[in-house]
């Protein structure tokens, strides 16, 4: 901790607030390509936002295509890497304020990213400030890399990694504190169906989300869905609501409570409830049976326990999320499953237990993905720096964690997660009604500026 570095950035509390509001009300989710936008224009928005912000500070900067972009200053051959994302994953339903209007109600910031991970990436904008201006000597260069495609398949890192220095050591402050040194793999998967379906399925937008409503069609009356629907919503602790849109046929909606996908059990999946409620109605019976096999693949678990996936080791254990099903006329076109595995699994292990589930029932995987867990040993100058941050900032003793969620730092060497969630404090990424109160915005901005003089300058040996 340094006095005259905590002193600027309470000073500068107010801009801070400001400087995240103005990033959430930029809607930027992952959209169709533009020139120099690859991951469409809003993204590249949130991009330009803080690049100029950055340059309003008097930093180095650099926009990378449109991919990701970074911020830097300090001096010294090795690098020090704080990696952020920009990209959100879209807001959903069930939000009582405005997901991309940054109000402020009882000292809490509201918007979709204020946790993950635009408040972050501003609070490390401006820890990195407070050091520059208040004039530490640096050992090292510390580079803020700003990504745009965190959520949805990280090809921004990939972008960065092709064409600009890896640094020595980095940090994400994109998980939660103290401090993250393992990260589970990530597995996913696209299934596939195809007959000739009289209903319709929707659920989801992205597979690392925990679908908070899902919708059906099907050729039945209303009077026929109204009795089997009020009496499974008796035993349900799932919203259930339908509507007809004609004499024959009706529409069915599910509310249940979104999450991220690394904790699934802390969201309630709409599709789950959604296809148990099917499985009650007289449909036909290709439709019956399509339905009534995925209720029992699924069963509501989260950890893979029909399949014979749900292990445990030190890294965590094993999740499973439905997170996307897009089923027409012509079948079950996707069905998206997102795992979070023990780094002691191996690819072949899950493929072959989902295959083995899924293609007796039809189900065939038409894609699938593998995203490689990792693990940084305690005694590393980067894991035990940090840990002693958070000690000295706290008072607590600190021990490095284990999780699910795959942040930036499983893709570059020598990487952690640091940040941002609190122990204790309510967590609300991927879900409804995300906040960040600014009491634990500026705890953050502290902590990111206690780690950049940690790592990156002289005064910290």
């Amino acid at each position: 901790m340094n006095p005259k570095v905590d002193a600027w950035l309470d000073a500068h509390q107010g801009a801070i607030v400001e400087a995240v509001q103005n990033i959430i009300a930029i809607p930027s989710v992952k959209g169709e390509p533009a020139p120099g936008a690859p991951f469409g224009t809003e993204v590249k928005s949130a991009l330009d936002n803080a690049l100029m912000l950055a340059e309003g500070m008097g930093f180095a900067t650099k926009d990378l295509d449109g991919y990701a972009g970074y911020v830097e200053f300090g001096a010294g051959e090795e690098l020090v890497g704080v990696l952020c994302h920009l990209d959100v994953v879209p807001a959903g339903v069930g939000w009582t304020h405005p997901p991309f209007g940054g109000e402020i109600h009882d000292g809490r910031i509201y918007g979709r990213g204020t946790v993950d991970d635009k408040g972050p990436a501003i609070a490390a904008l401006y820890a990195m400030a407070a050091v520059k201006e208040c004039g530490l000597p640096m050992k090292r260069r510390v580079r803020l890399i700003l990504g745009c495609d965190e959520e949805s398949g990280m090809q921004c890192l990939d972008h960065y990694c092709k064409c600009e220095e890896i640094p020595q050591m980095s940090f994400s402050p994109d998980a939660e504190y103290p401090l993250v040194n393992s990260e589970k793999h990530g597995f996913g998967a696209n299934y596939q169906l195809p007959y000739a379906s009289s209903i319709t399925v929707q659920a989801g937008e992205r597979s690392n989300v925990v679908p908070g409503e899902a919708t059906a069609t099907v050729p039945l009356p209303l009077s026929r869905i109204l009795p089997i629907m009020e009496a499974y919503m008796e035993k349900s602790e799932y919203g259930c609501s339908a509507e007809a849109l004609d004499e024959a046929s009706a529409k069915i909606n599910v509310r249940g409570l979104s999450a991220h996908a690394s904790l699934p059990d802390q969201g309630r999946n709409a599709f789950f409830a959604l296809i148990d409620l099917l499985d009650k109605l007289p449909l036909p019976e290709a439709d019956a049976k399509a339905v009534s096999d995925l209720v029992r693949a699924f069963n509501f678990e989260c950890h893979g326990e029909s399949f014979g996936l749900d292990k445990t080791d030190a890294s965590g254990r094993l999740t499973l999320n439905v997170g996307v099903i897009n089923w027409d006329e012509t079948g079950i076109r996707r069905l998206s499953i997102d795992i979070r595995a023990p780094i002691t699994m191996e690819r072949g292990e899950i493929e072959a237990a989902l295959d083995a589930r899924l293609n007796p029932i039809g189900l065939t995987a038409a894609r699938t993905s593998f995203s490689k867990g990792y693990c940084v040993p305690p005694e590393s100058e980067l894991v035990s720096k940090l840990l002693k941050v958070y000690s000295a900032r706290t008072g607590e003793p600190a021990a490095p964690l284990a999780i699910g969620g795959g942040t930036y730092a499983r893709h570059l060497p020598n990487s952690v997660a640091f940040g941002c969630e609190i122990p204790g404090h309510e967590a609300s990424i991927h879900m409804p009604n995300e906040y960040i109160t600014i009491e634990d915005l500026m705890f953050n901005v502290h902590v990111l500026a206690d780690a950049i003089i940690a790592l990156g300058c002289e005064c910290s040996d």
